[in-house]
Parts: C-alpha cells; sequence; structure tokens
C-alpha cells in the first residue's frame, strides 16, 4: 500500500477549491484529468473513506467524510508550505518573492511609499503586485497566490483571514470648478440633485455610499461606476457628473483641474486593513512590509493574531 502524499492532498485541496471539476484541477496542478483522478482514488483507498460523492466519473460534492477530513488535508499543505518558508529563511535569506494583492485604490494611492521604503530596505525581493476586488484578494489569500492582501471590504468575512486594521479614511466629493456644489454646505439632498459617478458595488466604501443615501430616503443618479479613481476623475472632468471617491484619492496638485469637498460628515468611515492566512508562516521580509505599510503592526502583533482561532473578532484600530 502506497503512504500518501503532498501530491494527493493537493489534487484532493483544488478539486474542493474548484467546485469538483477535474479538468481545471489538472490545469492548476499541471497535470493530467486521469492523473487526478487516480491521486484522489490512492488516497481514499489509503485513508479507508470515499471523500467525494460521485455521479458516474464526476466528483459533485463531499461526503460526510471528506468534510471531516478536509480541513485536515489544508492543515498538512500549510503546515508544509510554512516549513519551506521557515527553511527559506534561513537558506536565501533577504532574497525571494513577495506576492501583494491589493483594490486599485490601495495600490495606487495608499502603498507607493511603502513599496518604495521596503524596496530600499530589502532590495534582493522581488514583489509581484495584483489588483482586484476585495472579494477577489480574499480568494488570493486562501488559494496561496497572495501572501499579503490590502483591502477595506470583505477580508474580515473569511474565517481563514486574520484581517488587521490598518488606517481609516473618507470619502470626498470632486466637481469641475464653477459646479454649484462647491458653494455652500453639502448635503446629501444637494448631491442627490446631480449625475454621480462613484465606484463599483463592492469596492472602496460602495456600501457606505448607498447606506448613506438609502438611510435618508434619497435615490441619487448615478450615471457611471468604475473600479478606480482616476477613471472616476476622468469622466468628472468630462463633464458627466460629480464623483464620490476616496478622500486619498484626491491631490490638489495633481488634479488641479477639479476641485474637492471633504464628505465625510455624509458618509460612514471606512477603515482599511492588511489580510493575511491564518496560522501561515510568512517570510520575514513579508512581515517587514506589513511593519513599513502599518507601522503599529509589528513582526509579533501579527503573528499573535495569526496564531488566534478562527471567529476572534480583530483587534479595534
Amino acid at each position: 500500500m502506497r503512504a500518501m502524499n503532498f501530491q494527493q492532498l493537493r489534487s484532493v485541496r483544488e478539486a474542493q477549491r474548484r467546485g469538483f471539476n477535474l479538468t481545471e484541477v489538472a490545469n492548476a496542478l499541471h497535470t493530467s484529468q486521469p492523473g487526478i483522478s487516480r491521486q484522489i482514488r490512492e488516497l481514499e483507498d489509503e485513508l479507508g473513506v470515499e471523500i467525494f460523492v460521485r455521479a458516474g466519473k464526476r466528483l459533485t460534492g463531499l461526503t460526510p467524510a471528506g468534510a471531516r477530513v478536509l480541513p485536515w488535508v489544508e492543515r498538512l499543505l500549510l503546515d508544509a508550505d510554512n516549513l519551506q518558508r521557515a527553511s527559506e529563511d534561513f537558506r536565501v535569506g533577504d532574497a525571494g518573492v513577495l506576492s501583494i494583492a491589493a483594490t486599485h485604490s490601495q495600490a495606487r494611492y495608499a502603498m507607493p511609499t511603502a513599496v518604495r521604503d521596503f524596496r530600499a530596505q530589502h532590495p534582493k525581493v522581488q514583489l509581484q503586485l495584483h489588483q482586484g476586488s476585495p472579494a477577489q484578494i480574499a480568494q488570493m489569500l486562501l488559494n496561496g497566490s497572495a501572501d499579503v492582501g490590502i483591502a477595506s471590504l470583505a477580508l474580515a468575512d473569511e474565517p481563514e483571514i486574520v484581517a488587521l486594521p490598518c488606517y481609516r479614511w473618507t470619502h470626498s466629493v470632486i466637481a469641475p470648478p464653477g459646479h454649484p456644489l462647491l458653494d455652500g454646505e453639502l448635503t446629501l439632498a444637494r448631491l442627490a440633485e446631480h449625475p454621480v459617478i462613484t465606484y463599483d458595488n463592492g469596492y472602496t466604501g460602495r456600501d457606505s455610499i448607498d447606506h448613506a443615501f438609502a438611510k435618508a430616503g434619497l435615490q441619487p443618479t448615478v450615471v457611471l461606476t468604475a473600479m478606480d479613481a482616476d477613471v472616476i476623475k476622468t469622466y468628472v472632468e468630462l463633464g458627466l457628473g460629480v464623483g464620490i471617491i476616496a478622500a486619498i484619492a484626491y491631490d490638489e496638485t495633481r488634479d488641479a483641474h477639479l476641485h474637492a469637498i471633504d464628505a465625510r460628515h455624509l458618509f460612514a468611515v471606512n477603515t482599511t486593513s492588511v489580510g493575511v492566512r491564518r496560522g501561515a508562516l510568512l517570510r520575514a521580509f513579508a512581515y517587514d512590509f506589513i511593519t513599513v505599510f502599518a507601522p503599529h503592526l509589528a513582526r509579533d502583533a501579527v503573528q499573535q493574531a495569526q496564531a488566534t482561532p478562527s471567529g476572534t473578532p480583530p483587534v479595534p484600530l
């Protein structure tokens, strides 16, 4: 009887992650579909239980035994990854690849100074920057394609992700010179009288914007949405409407053709968090990056948070 191996464990994990589609699993693991089926069967034979429900040759779900086994599969693979990272810190020192997933707003406006300072401290580290929605960032953390995630939403909703608050931010309303909103007090009612350009659903505090209007019984005319503030500013400049963006995205010098109005009294304050996978050991330089980006998040604090069980509420900022 063959002993179980990591390829079998990876095949089982990916089958669950990819909706039991063995073609996608084979592509992800760079092997053949029959090879994946064989690895899964060998592990089931080794354990003496069926992990997956089958309809013919197709996998359709987890058996009760599979639901019980899968967390241990995840744990074994996570520990193997941790072992590899720990050895790399000693074997290659301050060199390697750091993968960071962030929303456009974070990558464009919040991270550049931290990236510059980190590169000065760790010139041998190659940075890989992935951009996506908060939900995509959470998935990248869970599947191991990102070491660190930075976003304002979704991360804290995943029990296997530790979301550590970094900083709070507010929204601003932007308009071209001479716009009526630039004179007098900014209110939701006045804002709702004009076409609005803002973020897509799920991005950069859009929920707090919608909630504020709904609470006031107002229905703004949203004429265009985008994932990032640069696109929003472009269309505001063209006169399509007024923009609602993260205040950090407005620069008085760079955006001299637009004016910004502080809207913190209209919309709820938002919090950006750094996300890391619970229980995962990161390379030493990854903890250094987190501290450069958020100085109050020292390595010991991050590791202590990673060691807490799922369901532990985050420490407030």
